[in-house]
C-alpha cells in the first residue's frame, strides 16, 4: 500500500491523488497540518527535508516532487494511458508538466496563498505579480488546447491532471480563467471520477 503525505488544500497533492483514484490504487492518507507547521517539524523533515507535500511512500522508496510521483506510479504500473509512450503524446505531456511546474505554479502561489491563506501576512505586491503575470499563461494554456480535448490529445493525461489542480486553485480566488478553450477543457477534466474525489471540501 502506498502512504500519501499530503494536504487537502494542496494542489501538488491533489493532482497525485487524482491519479491514485483513478488507477485504483490502495493507499493511505497522511495529513500534514500546514497550517499548524507540522511540515516543520522534526518528524516531518525525516521524511521530506524539503518541508512540503505530497511526499509518497512505497516501501523502500520516497519521492517528494508531484510530478515526478505521477511518473514514477505511470511507469512502475504501465500506466500508459495516463503516460503515453508515443513520443510525440509523451512530448506534449512532459511540456506541460513542466510548463506548470515552472511558469504557472509561481504565478498560482503568488495569487491563491496571498489572498486565500495568509491573511494579514499577505503580500500585496505578490498578488499583484500574479494577477499581472496570469493573463499571458492563460493566453498560453488557451492557446495550447485550441482543436485539443486534452493537452496531449484526445484522452487525458497526467498533465491534464496536473495544470487541472491549479486552475482549481486559482477558483479558491476568483481567479480561474475564462478563455473559451481552457474553460471547456476544465469541464472535461472535472468529470474525471478521480479528480473530483481529490477536492477538498467544500
Amino acid at each position: 500500500m502506498y502512504i500519501l503525505y499530503h494536504h487537502p488544500y494542496s494542489q501538488h497533492s491533489r493532482r497525485v491523488v487524482s491519479l491514485l483514484e483513478e488507477a485504483r490504487f490502495d493507499y493511505e492518507l497522511r495529513s500534514v497540518a500546514l497550517d499548524k507547521g507540522e511540515h516543520m517539524s522534526p518528524e516531518y523533515l525525516s521524511i521530506n527535508p524539503n518541508h512540503q507535500v505530497p511526499t509518497l511512500v512505497d516501501r523502500d522508496v520516497k519521492i517528494h516532487e508531484s510530478n515526478a510521483i505521477l511518473r514514477y506510479l505511470c511507469i512502475k504500473h504501465g500506466l500508459w494511458n495516463w503516460y503515453p509512450e508515443e513520443l510525440k503524446a509523451r512530448a506534449a505531456v512532459e511540456q506541460w508538466l513542466d510548463w506548470n511546474q515552472c511558469c504557472f505554479s509561481p504565478t498560482v502561489v503568488d495569487i491563491v496563498v496571498n489572498k486565500v491563506f495568509m491573511g494579514d501576512k499577505a503580500d500585496p505586491a505578490a498578488i499583484k505579480r500574479g494577477e499581472g503575470r496570469l493573463p499571458e499563461l492563460a493566453a498560453i494554456l488557451d492557446a495550447g488546447l485550441a482543436g485539443r480535448e486534452f493537452l496531449a490529445g484526445t484522452t487525458p493525461t497526467i498533465a491534464d491532471l496536473s495544470v487541472a489542480s491549479n486552475i482549481f486553485h486559482l477558483g479558491l480566488a476568483e481567479a480561474m480563467p475564462s478563455e473559451p478553450n481552457i474553460t471547456d477543457w476544465y469541464g472535461r477534466v472535472s468529470g474525471i471520477e478521480g479528480f473530483q474525489k481529490s477536492l477538498p471540501p467544500a
